[in-house]
């Protein structure tokens, strides 16, 4: 008694990958990262100062 081949596609695993992980920029390594807005104009700028001004400076 033989037993026929499944014919339904079997699902490949992912392949191990043996690249750098240093050579491949995190989100850490960016002003986003960090909590850093795009940079804007100088209004944006005072409303971030503002935003993120501790409340004991006046």
């Amino acid at each position: 008694m033989s037993i026929a081949p499944d014919p339904r596609p079997r699902e490949t695993e992912p392949a191990l990958v043996f690249d750098d992980p240093l050579d491949q920029q995190s989100t850490d390594d960016t002003d986003r990262g960090w909590g850093d807005r795009p940079s804007g104009d100088s209004a944006a700028d005072l409303k971030r100062f503002l935003d993120e001004k501790p409340p004991h400076h006046i």
